[in-house]
């Protein structure tokens, strides 16, 4: 028994570091070789784990294999044009100024219900307002409305909103952040000052308190059990 969990770590610890050299790519963003090879890892790992008749090496050799070949083509991807159009496909244009293209449904087998499905999906049921809807190489469907159609922008109205960037996460389920509080130009003693406010005292108390950058801070105390 234990044999079999240690091996079975091995080969978790193994995939997962192969995932995260892979990058950091959902599921439905990932393209058509990169999700192939994540089944056949995934298989390769599953059969070692399941029988201690087969020799670990023999999981992990082709795991280590895939990987390398994965990394290979990514790095390929990225100097070649060419080689992503073959290995990813290239984006098709399925509604062009209101018009649905019949014959790029076809190419790519996208039904009229799938694709009225993304539309609803993004916000847009009505055919007639979409300027473009492009189907990705990933499988999702961009969808680009008319300019009436569109939602307003501050840039509109002639408007120069304030700058609104990332909260800073001061503390973090009752652990303070400290390279994030010199970010912020912030010491213990001010944030001790407004937990009091909030009739706080430990800084353990505290489930979340962010700073944004107008200087308001948000703070949510834990549930008290």
């Amino acid at each position: 028994m234990l044999i079999v969990i240690t091996r079975t770590l091995i080969l978790y610890a193994l995939v997962v570091i192969a995932l995260r050299l892979m990058g950091k790519r959902e599921i439905g963003q990932l393209q058509p070789f990169d999700l192939v090879i994540i089944l056949m890892i995934s298989e390769l790992a599953a059969i070692p784990s399941e029988n201690v008749g087969i020799p670990l090496i023999a999981g992990i050799i082709p795991i280590l294999v895939l990987l390398l070949a994965s990394i290979l083509l990514s790095t390929i991807e990225l100097k070649s044009e060419r080689a992503r159009a073959i290995l990813n496909g290239t984006p098709s244009i399925l509604i062009e100024r209101g018009r649905i293209i019949e014959t790029e449904l076809k190419r790519n087998r996208y039904n009229l219900n799938d694709l009225l499905e993304e539309l609803r999906i993004k916000n847009v049921p009505n055919i007639a307002d979409v300027e473009f809807a492009v189907l990705e190489t990933n499988g999702q469907v961009s969808v680009l409305p008319k300019s009436l159609k569109r939602p307003t922008t501050p840039e509109d109205f002639n408007m120069s909103p304030s700058y609104e960037g990332l909260p800073t996460a001061l503390i973090t389920d009752g652990k303070l952040n400290r390279l994030n509080m010199q970010r912020a130009n912030k010491d213990i003693q001010w944030l001790q000052n407004e937990l009091k406010k909030q009739n706080l005292k430990q800084i353990d108390e505290v489930l979340l308190a962010s700073l944004d950058t107008s200087g308001n801070l948000f703070i949510q105390a834990k549930q008290k059990k």
